[in-house]
């Protein structure tokens, strides 16, 4: 990937956190060294996580969200992102900073978005009980239905896309929608898209915060809204 480099392409890593002190530090650890800038967009944790940020990466860009919701987190983040591609990583330590090369080769090969399937072969997950499976199995298929898309994956995190598209993306959700609206999104207009196979572990420590079933008719409503605007 020595490509990043030589072409003087900068690399920005968008990482949302809550209270998830005991989950960040192998995150941050092991974000590989072709990462230029790392945005930690906090909201408003009330425990150490802040402190752990700055005390394993001190050159981390630390950011305060203006709202509630991991939307409201990333659209800060896209807001405030230095480099031409940026990545987005879940801070619970169940998605591997290793995988980061796989994402934006794509986009050094001309694509425009690149986001993470479960779903390929060699991706994988052990954090998705039955009806999680059963229920983003069903979106993706009404996305595909929709918008014409060959998605195999739709509510992950692990997502990566050049700056120039950022406008292309814009988005309103705050909450565990947004990676939903960003694919559509980047269907409708008619951006590169690449899928890459992603392993999704369990989290660290603790519970996870999406809720299954206010997060799916969020989702869900999502789905239908879009299909609508323009």
């Amino acid at each position: 990937m020595s490509a990043l480099k030589f072409n003087h392409t900068t690399l920005t890593v968008i990482i949302p956190t809550f209270n998830e002190e005991n989950n960040i530090v192998p995150v941050l650890s092991g974000l590989p060294d072709i990462v230029d800038e790392v945005l930690v967009v906090d909201g408003h944790s009330t425990d150490n996580t802040v402190n752990k940020v700055r005390e394993l990466l001190p050159d981390a860009n630390i950011l305060f969200q203006p709202g509630r919701g991991k939307g409201d987190a990333l659209r800060h983040g896209f807001n405030n992102a230095q480099g031409d591609i940026i990545v987005t990583i879940d801070a619970d330590g169940s998605m591997d900073p290793a995988e980061i090369p796989a994402y934006i080769e794509p986009i050094l090969n001309g694509y425009d978005y690149v986001k993470g399937s479960r779903f390929l072969p060699q991706g994988g997950t052990t954090d998705m009980v039955w009806y999680r499976k059963l229920a983003n199995k069903m979106f993706v298929i009404l996305v595909n239905v929709f918008y014409g898309s060959r998605y195999t994956d739709l509510c992950y995190g692990y997502n990566a896309l050049h700056k120039r598209v950022l406008d292309k993306i814009t988005y309103g959700s705050d909450g565990f929608e947004i990676e939903t609206e960003m694919h559509i999104k980047a269907k409708k207009h008619n951006l590169l898209i690449a899928e890459v196979p992603s392993f999704e572990d369990k989290r660290v420590h603790g519970e996870g915060k999406l809720k299954t079933f206010s997060d799916g008719w969020r989702i869900l409503k999502t789905i239908l809204r879009e299909r609508v605007a323009k």
